[in-house]
């Protein structure tokens, strides 16, 4: 590793694992004698759930992340978000054990040592490395070979992060005129006994071999470390990933967050969670409503079930609230819902404004063959008519499809009659849910899910 990320991140997570349990032991004893506590052993199964939930939330927030350097007060209100998940959790299990000892003194108590406790930690962590580097402690002199777009981007990072332990002492290059470059490539060897540096960074453009080469040996032969930051570096973007197979160094071309199975263990959870919730708490009441209007005001099913394409292109049967006058014989044609469509029934047309007609997607989404937020799966003719509009429109189904989605939320919803116009949208569409897909995260999802809210209780949602 060119820098101690690792070793920060596992620092900074153990101090406030530490830091959480000791605030719940205090605020235990404080709430109660710490008898009671010994003979109500279930609360050590919240204390397990706290542990296990500080952990998921700092990896999904990015909690520990310190490649974008965020100011104290920013990470104040990181810590006060945090704290408040922590609050409401332990508030639901107290609820659900109905413990009747350990209620809001202990709640309040372990909100107010959670937060301060961690609040400190923070600031004596940055005043402690601070302090360190300013001595030179814990700092590695950093040379780097090549003063183009790579090295100078590379050299802000490293002044950035402080944290990383580098003092950046020049660049060594041969063509460039930068007023940080203190030699030439040929006077590797002086600069790194005069600089007393302790690595070097390689970020030169087209380097011969012969020359990386002797680079290497001279760096070598004062014992000094090497990275190499390869010229195509600089045609990496983020859906780029950098990795190994076996002692191969591999680079691949998509770089999807949902490949890790504690990612999706992650969506998952929270996909059962969300879909109870709402079948509960919304469709258990709703359903029968819609279901009479239905029958009142148009014949036909309640429920309309399509062919859909899923994850892995693997088709699966996709629930909604019938929108749309039925037809026997045409119920296996398909021709995309236009605005002013006379085929969607008055209820129909509300309930597509509203989104309402995809709750019943819930249903999916609990049997697996949906996500909350993804791409919105696509009936089966879409693949052949939008698959000579966007070629690449396969890879949506990396991900599991979703009952909203990225393109849905930024007004991507839907068809429009003007062919070439539609074609445009499909691409747009499409490009969409692929960042989506490259650039997942439970932070994003969740801003999904709130953006649709807003915009069913709005009435702004695109929909025809």
């Amino acid at each position: 590793m060119i820098v101690n990320k690792k070793s920060i991140y596992y620092q900074r997570l153990f101090a406030d694992l530490f830091l959480l349990n000791l605030s719940f032991l205090i605020a235990a004893i404080l709430a109660q004698p710490f008898e009671i506590l010994l003979q109500r052993n279930y609360m050590f199964i919240l204390l397990l759930i706290l542990n296990i939930l500080w952990f998921f939330n700092a990896s999904i927030t990015g909690f520990y992340n310190e490649i974008y350097i965020r100011s104290v007060a920013e990470q104040f209100i990181n810590i006060a978000k945090s704290t408040i998940i922590q609050i409401g959790a332990a508030v639901l299990f107290i609820f659900l054990a109905k413990e009747d000892l350990f209620t809001r003194n202990f709640i309040v108590f372990y909100g107010v040592f959670l937060f301060i406790t961690i609040s400190i930690r923070t600031v004596i962590f940055k005043k402690i490395l601070h302090k360190l580097q300013e001595k030179g402690k814990n700092v590695r002199n950093l040379l780097i070979i090549g003063s183009g777009e790579v090295g100078v981007n590379f050299k802000n990072m490293i002044k950035d992060n402080m944290e990383f332990g580098y003092h950046f002492v020049g660049f060594l290059d041969d063509d460039k005129n930068n007023p940080e470059i203190i030699g030439r490539i040929d006077e590797l060897d002086d600069k790194i006994k005069s600089h007393k540096v302790d690595e070097v960074v390689i970020a030169l453009q087209n380097e011969s071999t012969r020359q990386l080469d002797e680079i290497i040996k001279i760096c070598n032969i004062n014992a000094t470390k090497i990275h190499i930051i390869p010229d195509y570096f600089r045609f990496l973007s983020d859906r780029f990933q950098v990795s190994t197979i076996g002692n191969f160094p591999v680079i691949t071309a998509r770089n999807e967050p949902l490949e890790e199975v504690n990612r999706r263990f992650i969506k998952r959870t929270f996909d059962i969670l969300f879909s109870i919730f709402v079948i509960v708490f919304i469709l258990s009441w709703l359903f029968p409503i819609i279901a009479l209007l239905s029958k009142l005001t148009s014949r036909g099913p309640v429920i309309f079930i399509q062919e859909r394409i899923g994850a892995k292109n693997e088709n699966f049967k996709c629930y909604k609230f019938r929108t749309m006058k039925f037809d026997e014989s045409k119920k296996y044609t398909f021709k995309p819902v236009v605005a002013g469509d006379d085929r969607v029934t008055k209820l129909g047309g509300i309930l597509r404004r509203s989104n309402i007609d995809e709750l019943p997607q819930f249903f999916n989404v609990l049997l697996g063959d949906m996500s909350v937020v993804g791409p919105r799966p696509h009936a089966i003719p879409y693949q052949d008519m939008y698959g000579q509009v966007f070629e690449e429109i396969k890879l949506r189904h990396n991900v599991k499809p979703g009952i909203t989605g990225w393109a849905q939320v930024n007004g991507l919803r839907g068809d429009v009659e003007d062919e070439e116009l539609n074609k445009l949208r499909t691409i747009q569409r499409m490009k969409y849910d692929l960042w989506y897909i490259e650039n997942w995260s439970m932070k994003l999802d969740m801003q999904i899910i709130l953006m649709t809210i807003w915009q069913m209780i709005t009435g702004d949602t695109k929909a025809v």
